[in-house]
């Protein structure tokens, strides 16, 4: 039952928010300026990575990406790091504050009064807090809202030694470094699909035998059903 669990640990990026494709089009717009073969290679690389912070995605744009794509690109850098995410961050802004969230999310909220809410997440920690706050959601995860650049994997090793993380748990996720962190941690994992950027996801799912739904509202619908696997 849902009421049994002591904390709920939500990704943001298409669990929270519908901001998959607002952050797909920024690492496209970011990386634009090396070239449309250079951007498109960031976004296959992006999707196929999802949950993975900016910083290694963009490092991995600079150390692997850009110089096989551009033969000059040591000779003539375009940019560099921390410009490719002050870029990123200017295309990410308006999406994150402006893109859906998640319906029935506050209905939860108040169905789980005594469970402690987090944000575990890939986005910039800064940002994810600044995006919150502006959107009248931050106090509802009184346990805190987390980000890069610590990895998922970091933070929920630090809030469960520091006891901020209460078991048992649940760690609701889009993609399969979410499952990864998850499971590494000790916390059951449901799966989103509905905004979820993974392809060929139901095999996946098959596979390893994970418990899924479409989205938070579907949560509220029929946890107790869906679960019965767990």
């Amino acid at each position: 039952m849902l009421a049994n669990y002591e904390s709920l640990v939500f990704d943001c990026d298409g669990v929270v928010l519908n901001s998959n494709k607002v952050k797909t089009e920024a690492f496209y717009q970011a990386t634009l300026p090396y070239g449309e073969a250079a951007a498109e290679a960031m976004v296959d690389y992006h999707v196929a990575n999802g949950g993975v912070s900016r910083y290694k995605k963009f490092a991995y744009f600079l150390e692997q990406i850009a110089p096989n794509i551009l033969p000059s690109y040591a000779e003539q850098q375009v940019s560099n790091l921390e410009a490719l995410l002050q870029a990123y961050a200017g295309y990410v802004r308006e999406g994150l504050l402006s893109c859906e969230v998640a319906p029935g999310l506050e209905a939860l909220r108040q169905q789980t009064p005594n469970a402690r809410w987090l944000i575990v997440s890939g986005g910039d920690q800064a940002e994810l807090r600044d995006v919150f706050s502006q959107r009248g959601i931050a106090a509802w995860f009184d346990g805190g809202i987390f980000g890069s650049p610590d990895t998922k994997d970091e933070i929920l090793a630090r809030e469960l030694a520091s006891g901020n993380i209460q078991q048992p748990a649940l760690f609701l996720g889009d993609s399969k470094y979410d499952y990864q962190a998850a499971s590494a941690a000790g916390l059951d994992f449901v799966f989103l699909s509905g905004w979820s950027d993974i392809s060929n996801s139901d095999e996946w799912i098959a596979n390893k035998k994970i418990s899924y739904i479409i989205n938070i509202k579907s949560l509220l619908d029929g946890f107790s059903y869906m679960l019965s696997g767990l």
